[in-house]
């Protein structure tokens, strides 16, 4: 079996310097998964990707600090309206504390996500960053995942203790969801003019997306120069509209995690490559940045996601260990 000439040549420009253009994201992107193409690239991503980070597994972890039926509709999130089983829900200072000293206990965690909903006030999620900020280490970072915001509320992010935030043009923008496009980019915009890292991702993926699509999607991340790059695949839940569709291989995740890896190893802004949610394959193919969740997840049917969806710290330490990452 001989790998396509085309794309060997690809292989060995990008080993050498060569920053990826949109199509020839798309063109790795269409290699069938169990491809030997497929196996080249996840192989060298991980080369790469290892080389480029010194062999290095960031923890992160994501607190879910509010739960309730969202207006926005996105028809991947368990938290639609359209179709939740959840009630409202928010953390009281108690159990928030609680989450944020469990997280950063032993001093391994490199930053710490903190979700609201698309809807929640403004001045809850600046009080959440806050009281957590005054709580945990000041090296590990805080990172603000929430809706969409303004210029002068990312500067407020950033004034109460926030380093990053968490934004991404999804995959099915404006007909999977409720926001078009131009807001989700304009958030993105502000999160770059305020300083704070962005941190991005190609996701929701489902097998109905095309390598297209999925390229699209990634490039944007390295058109804004983001901090931290990946790959998530949707979770087909079941009363979700988009449930039909199924969900994609770990092994189709790994691949395209390696086509993040390859696309975003030579931006000088990036310090991490995710892939969501954790896995061994991941691992091995690029990413050397996975989270572990407590409290509420739009990939889960559960109020608690840990012990369900939710890995905890020790978990995901003993994936890098068998994955041969130093922490």
């Amino acid at each position: 079996m001989k790998a396509n000439s085309k794309f060997l040549q690809l292989i060995e420009r990008i080993q050498e310097g060569h920053v990826m253009t949109r199509e020839e994201c798309e063109f790795l992107l269409g290699f069938d998964e169990k491809s030997l193409e497929a196996g080249i690239t996840r192989s060298v991503a991980d080369s790469l990707s290892r080389e480029l980070f010194n062999n290095k597994g960031l923890v992160f972890g994501q607190i879910g600090v509010e739960i309730a039926p969202c207006p926005g509709k996105c028809k991947f999130c368990s938290f639609s309206e359209d179709f939740t089983s959840f009630q409202s829900f928010s953390m009281d200072d108690e159990a928030l504390y609680n989450a944020a000293d469990n997280f950063t206990a032993s001093g391994e965690l490199f930053a710490l996500a903190l979700m609201v909903m698309h809807h929640t006030p403004f001045e809850r999620t600046l009080d959440v960053i806050r009281k957590v900020r005054a709580r945990i280490p000041a090296k590990t970072q805080i990172v603000a995942n929430l809706g969409d915001f303004s210029r002068t509320q990312a500067e407020e992010l950033k004034a109460v203790g926030a380093n990053g935030a968490y934004h991404v043009w999804r995959l099915g923008e404006g007909s999977d969801t409720q926001f078009p496009a131009s807001q989700r980019l304009a958030t993105i915009d502000n999160i770059k003019a305020a300083g704070l890292d962005l941190y991005y991702c190609c996701e929701p993926i489902g097998p109905e997306h095309t390598p297209t699509q999925m390229a699209e999607i990634i490039m944007k991340g390295l058109d804004y120069e983001c901090f931290q790059h990946g790959a998530m695949r949707r979770v087909p839940l079941p009363a979700s509209p988009l449930g039909k569709y199924g969900q994609i291989t770990e092994s189709r995740l790994a691949q395209i995690t390696a086509v993040v890896t390859l696309v975003a190893i030579h931006s000088p802004q990036i310090c991490s490559i995710g892939v969501h949610e954790p896995n061994k394959l991941g691992l091995m193919s690029g990413a050397n940045a996975i989270y572990a969740e407590t409290g509420a997840n739009p990939r889960d049917t559960e109020s608690e996601t840990l012990g369900h969806r939710g890995l905890d710290i020790e978990a995901c330490k003993r994936m890098y260990t068998e994955c041969g990452f130093d922490i």
